[in-house]
């Protein structure tokens, strides 16, 4: 049988074909940085793969890694596998349960959010001030935000395309002339409204950057502040005021209403609130005589 060996140009191949199946960037950069962590632990002259090292290589992960992060690896992994048609190698992920509840300590709440937007403003950063209210405003991925254009604005949605899917993103009519206002201070007369200097789209790492500066002075934990919390955040005020998950999934471009549930979580606090209001626990029992 003929040795499976993995080398640079294999690598290399599966980059393109990454891109082939219209991967995001951040996504090919993500594969291609966990099958490169495996290609490093291969031993030097000697980068077979078998079982018994796939095996190894899963283990030596726990005592480094989260349960989800190593599952996330493997995933990546996996998929090379495949590509090189070693699907009789494939690794299985570690079973994970499914916590109940988001996490509160990560949950960003509308008074934060607001806090967040004055800060913006008081720093002068207004650019940043409405992106943040496009994302939580509209619910798009903060990869998603070059589709939010000038000619979007005159049509009142845009259109998406990601992941070889296309979706409709409706504006907000508050937020089309808040961004139509924008534009014509900033003399943006077309293409996408988040630019840099050069005009090209912001890129998500100066966003997250950009974030963070605003945590102290905001009063936010920095664990709360980053791009896809102020899509979560959207998420679950739709669904708290419309209860319709199927439609949410649309929205948000969820292949999978699993995939929307994780965004439906509330805190176990807001739990408890919920299970006291049904007045099923009755304190003190009185005999009747």
């Amino acid at each position: 049988m003929k040795k499976a060996v993995l080398d640079q140009n294999i690598l290399k191949k599966y980059r393109e074909h990454l891109y082939d199946e219209e991967r995001s960037q951040a996504t090919i950069e993500k594969y291609m940085r966990d099958v490169t962590y495996f290609y490093r632990y291969l031993p030097e002259g000697d980068k077979v793969i078998t079982k018994e090292v796939l095996v190894a290589y899963k283990g030596s992960l726990s005592d480094r890694y989260k349960m989800s992060s190593i599952n996330s690896m493997l995933a990546a992994l996996n998929g090379l596998l495949e590509f090189m048609k070693l699907n009789n190698l494939k690794v299985k992920l570690h079973k994970v349960q499914r916590s109940a509840f988001y996490d509160e300590e990560k949950e960003l709440t509308k008074s934060e959010y607001k806090r967040l937007l004055d800060t913006a403003m008081n720093n002068g950063n207004e650019r940043l001030y409405m992106l943040l209210q496009t994302i939580c405003g509209t619910g798009i991925r903060v990869s998603e935000h070059r589709y939010i254009t000038v000619e979007s604005l005159k049509e009142g949605k845009a259109v998406v395309k990601n992941k070889g899917k296309v979706r409709v993103i409706f504006i907000p009519a508050a937020l089309n002339k808040m961004l139509k206002d924008y534009c014509r201070k900033e003399n943006i007369r077309s293409g996408s409204i988040f630019i840099t200097k050069s005009g090209k789209p912001m890129d998500r790492s100066n966003i997250w950057n950009a974030m963070k500066k605003l945590c102290m002075d905001a009063k936010v934990s920095d664990k709360k502040v980053f791009p896809h919390n102020l899509r979560h955040l959207f998420a679950l005020t739709y669904y708290r005021l419309q209860k319709d998950v199927v439609r949410l999934a649309d929205i948000l471009g969820h292949a999978s209403i699993e995939t929307t549930r994780t965004y439906t979580m509330t805190t176990g606090r807001e739990c408890q609130k919920s299970l006291s209001k049904m007045n099923l626990v009755i304190p003190e029992y009185k005999k009747t005589t």
